[in-house]
């Protein structure tokens, strides 16, 4: 059976556009930051949508796919989506990201619904390092979807903050000082979260490399 024709509409890419061949459509997202594009079964349907502008899903539930996704387990524990299963990540969903100036140095993390990149949290600290960041952006993140009970999925793009969660403990070697006690003081706050609170988020790995930066990136590369 030949393969059913599909239509690839880009608003936010290289080159916008109708691409009648995924590859050709993926060339044009890929390494783009927060790239808008969907695919129709129509030619109609896809002038009609890229006239329109895109529209993300947006909600409290799970969105439309496209292409159904898979995921599959690594070796290191990591549920990541199986390559070619999905053209791209959920919009529904919530992604974090830590940065830092300096290591340790000014640190902060932030919360970003992946749709609109709206940013939903914010938190600084004068004194850190990136994978403290990454490790309370998560667990941040687990409490806020908790609290105003979202079901989202929620991404992020460090593998050692995702195994530091699902541990329940944050294995940093910051030395515990006058300079970053009230940092470790929070550090341990959110370690007795998640030793005391259960949660149904799916953390997921984001993948950069077929994504570009995730959406809660601050840009500093």
């Amino acid at each position: 059976m030949a393969k059913k024709q599909k239509y690839y509409v880009v608003w936010r890419g290289k080159e916008p556009g109708i691409y009648e061949d995924w590859r050709k459509c993926e060339k044009q997202i890929k390494g783009v930051a927060g790239a808008q594009y969907k695919s129709y079964e129509t030619r109609q349907e896809a002038e009609n949508a890229y006239k329109n502008g895109y529209t993300p899903t947006i909600g409290t539930g799970h969105p439309k796919k496209e292409r159904v996704g898979v995921l599959e387990v690594g070796e290191d524990g990591v549920v990541r989506l199986k390559p070619g299963t999905i053209d791209g990540p959920e919009l529904n969903s919530l992604a974090v990201d830590a940065a830092c100036s300096g290591n340790p140095g000014v640190m902060e993390y932030q919360g970003v619904y992946v749709a609109s990149h709206t940013q939903v949290f914010h938190y600084k600290s004068p004194l850190g390092t990136n994978n403290i960041g990454e490790f309370l952006g998560i667990v941040h993140g687990l409490a806020y979807l908790k609290k105003h009970n979202l079901n989202l999925i929620m991404y992020s793009d460090s593998v050692n903050a995702i195994n530091w969660v699902r541990q329940k403990v944050c294995k940093s070697k910051l030395p515990l000082n006058t300079k970053t006690q009230e940092l470790w003081d929070y550090v341990h706050r959110a370690e007795q979260w998640l030793q005391s609170n259960t949660y149904t988020t799916e953390i997921r790995k984001w993948d950069t490399d077929r994504w570009g930066e995730i959406p809660a990136d601050f840009g500093r590369k």
